[in-house]
């Protein structure tokens, strides 16, 4: 029986229908949520800055492969009013120190009531830590240490990390051509998402995950390597 790419987010093997068993599927049952430059997965909490680091972290659920398309969407977290509380909050100190700033009293070191104490200890601090850190010397100096390359079998089956495929191959089937992925990068601005280097962009995180590859290459287990 030909195989067919299971639908469900965070997966995208190839299966059969005759070889599906339980357990074969890991998946994220919920969609993703974008909140400041930061992807979060809204089933796990699990995040990431990077869309690249996002995309590979694993799924948290696990059951059969399918071809039904899950009806999961992306969430553009909004600011809740506590937030607006907190960040008014934040700025007081910064324009309480702007005050002091203009206060005459403060300015010339002596205790002032509307201020709090004196200035002096706090024109040192802030000299303190204004002045450039020590440099380290280079003993201290931290070692880069390039990772040994994993010996892999032709024959083992690896799960392509290009981003667009995550087809299972062999490294004895792999050529020039067997792999169609997006060499990115991805693009999130203004509730659209897409992807720069086919330039498509879409409303729904479901349609963004379905855009065809435009790229054909080797397939790659390691993109780091």
């Amino acid at each position: 029986m030909a195989k067919v790419r299971c639908q469900r987010i965070g997966c995208e093997a190839s299966f059969s229908e005759d070889d599906n068993p339980e357990g074969s599927c890991r998946y994220h049952p919920a969609g993703p949520i974008f909140h400041d430059g930061m992807k979060e997965w809204s089933c796990c909490k699990k995040k990431s800055h990077d869309f690249s680091e996002f995309l590979g972290i694993p799924g948290c659920k696990t059951g059969k492969h399918t071809t039904e398309k899950p009806s999961t969407k992306a969430v553009t977290a909004t600011k809740t009013p506590s937030d607006a509380t907190n960040a008014a909050t934040s700025a007081a100190p910064a324009t309480n120190a702007s005050s002091k700033e203009s206060c005459a009293r403060c300015r010339q070191g002596f205790f002032c009531s509307d201020h709090g104490s004196r200035t002096g200890k706090t024109n040192i601090d802030v000299a303190n830590a204004n002045a450039e850190p020590a440099v380290e010397s280079s003993k201290d100096a931290k070692i880069s240490v390039v990772p040994q390359k994993r010996i892999i079998d032709i024959n083992e089956p690896q799960t392509c990390k290009n981003k667009g495929c995550g087809q299972t191959f062999k490294e004895k089937d792999n050529h020039e051509i067997a792999c169609s992925f997006h060499p990115g990068p991805a693009v999130f601005h203004d509730r659209m998402r897409g992807w720069k280097c086919c330039d498509v962009h879409v409303k729904e995180f479901d349609e963004f995950m379905t855009i065809p590859p435009c790229t054909k290459g080797w397939h790659n287990a390691d993109p780091a390597s």
